[in-house]
């Protein structure tokens, strides 16, 4: 059902946009302080409403584009928006995500930030 998460990095890396998006120094930082589970509960919190629900009244331009981790997570990984992950994970908008959905989008966050911090 899901992507593997090889190929899906692989198909990520091929895109320009999606591939220019690196922690920065302060976002680095603040993952060191805080940790890969703490920064994971925040993702938890964060996509509740801006990602998982089935209606989001600003979709497409809810996600900033820098000062926390997960954000920055989430446009590298196509799961910024719906329609990204629509056309990223071929997960459908206009409802809301299944729990089986949830989890596989905060494992793809999950790995990328993993990546991210590991180079």
């Amino acid at each position: 059902m899901f992507a593997d998460l090889n190929q899906l990095f692989q198909r990520l890396a091929q895109s320009k946009f999606r591939s220019s998006f690196h922690l920065k120094r302060r976002e680095l930082s603040y993952f060191k302080e805080k940790g890969l589970d703490t920064i994971m509960e925040h993702a938890r919190e964060l996509l509740k409403t801006r990602l998982f629900a089935a209606y989001i009244p600003n979709d497409g331009k809810q996600t900033p584009m820098k000062n926390h981790p997960v954000f920055i997570a989430q446009h590298a990984t196509g799961c910024c928006c719906r329609g990204c992950l629509e056309k990223w994970h071929t997960i459908p908008k206009g409802r809301e995500l299944t729990p089986e959905e949830q989890q596989y989008v905060l494992a793809v966050i999950r790995q990328w930030l993993v990546r991210e911090t590991e180079n």
